[in-house]
């Protein structure tokens, strides 16, 4: 079947702050008592566009007993265009806290979609962030925020359709040697988080790029993973990505958040096209991609989904997409090539070209374009 390409003219902007290098920037404040608090509330960033949604994304360390709450508004001109809303409620483990969005948080300026502030009635350029970091009263150490920050998109504009995006050379031949995982080898394994199999995308991508970066968890950490199975480090990252009022891994910056547990810079973004992922191939970073596509859509991908991660590794020497997609029978049957303009178009349409960006933060992002996303 022929496929329609999506849009090509989209307004992206990434903005984030590492703390405590950006701590000045924004303005701090605290409350004692039962439940010691302290907030970090970021300056307003106006990204010159009106804004359709925002999608936070953050790292932070939260000792035993402690947790943090990520809120953001809307922003024009001079002032609030929005009142706050609540995009999370987040700790390391699950002992503290329930790890969970907030879901029924919706008026006439905007509402939230699980991870995405969705803008709705209010006129909106620009956003702000405040993240409260929570402790137990007399607790010896508290949370730690190390970055924050938010991707702000606006809404799809008429463009060409009908081709892909251009293709530069730079990343062709490039396959980046991510390790395969299957997350279909965890089938019906730890219901309470979600159960393996069809819903562990996200986080078994995770997996693998942190694997790739030499960062994966220690096996002391999953030591309680019990029996083991065929990838206990699977098992801990989904349990430690499920959002319980989502009632899956699956929640984006829930998925960086844990990344950046284990010593990596971690944030979500969207892109525009592969074209711009070919930036971060070339500069040996691997992206966990979002697609939403029916089984005859795209070759190499012959099942239907509503929304599915992906970690894309590589190019080939045409520029097609490489894929190592979790969701095979066995690790061998995980790395994938597939037709460039149809991934794009299902990847665009099904997500606006979400991507996970992960690497240390001794690797160099490769230059931003002109409109900054990351």
């Amino acid at each position: 079947m022929t496929i329609a390409a999506p849009p090509t003219r989209r307004d992206i902007a990434y903005r984030g702050f590492h703390l405590p290098a950006d701590s000045a920037a924004g303005s701090v404040e605290g409350v004692a008592g039962d439940d010691e608090r302290s907030a970090w509330t970021s300056p307003p960033v106006r990204v010159g566009f009106a804004v359709a949604e925002v999608v936070p994304s953050w790292t932070a360390d939260t000792p035993d007993g402690c947790w943090i709450e990520v809120e953001l508004r809307g922003w024009h001109d001079d002032a609030p265009a929005t009142g706050w809303y609540r995009l999370a409620r987040w700790a390391a483990d699950d002992r503290a806290v329930r790890r969970t969005s907030i879901p029924g948080q919706r008026d006439g300026d905007a509402a939230v979609d699980t991870d995405t502030l969705v803008v709705t009635g209010a006129t909106v350029t620009g956003w702000q962030a405040r993240v409260t970091l929570h402790r137990p009263a007399g607790s010896p150490s508290g949370p730690v925020l190390r970055s924050i920050g938010a991707v702000a998109t606006g809404p799809a504009l008429p463009g060409p359709t009908g081709a892909p995006s251009p293709a530069s050379s730079a990343a062709h031949g490039i396959v980046l040697d991510v390790p395969r995982y299957s997350q279909r080898l965890h089938a019906g394994q730890y219901p309470q988080w979600g159960g393996g199999g069809d819903s562990w995308c996200s986080p078994t991508c995770t997996s693998m790029v942190l694997a790739y970066w030499g960062a994966e968890p220690t096996p002391e950490h999953y030591a309680w993973v019990e029996p083991s199975g065929p990838r206990p480090v699977v098992v801990h990252a989904a349990r430690h990505c499920y959002d319980h009022a989502y009632a899956g891994a699956g929640n984006w910056p829930f998925n960086t958040a844990y990344a950046g547990l284990h010593g990596v810079d971690a944030f979500v973004t969207r892109l525009r096209s592969l074209n711009e992922a070919e930036a971060f191939i070339a500069a040996g970073i691997p992206l966990i991609v979002s697609a939403a596509f029916r089984a005859d859509e795209v070759p190499g991908l012959g099942y239907d989904t509503r929304g599915h991660l992906m970690v894309l590794v590589g190019f080939t020497t045409d520029g097609d997409p490489v894929l190592n997609d979790p969701y095979a029978p066995d690790d061998d049957a995980v790395r994938r090539t597939v037709p460039r303009q149809g991934f794009e178009t299902v990847w665009q349409r099904g997500s606006g070209g979400v991507a996970y960006v992960l690497r240390p933060a001794s690797v160099p992002l490769p230059p931003p374009p002109a409109q900054a996303n990351w």
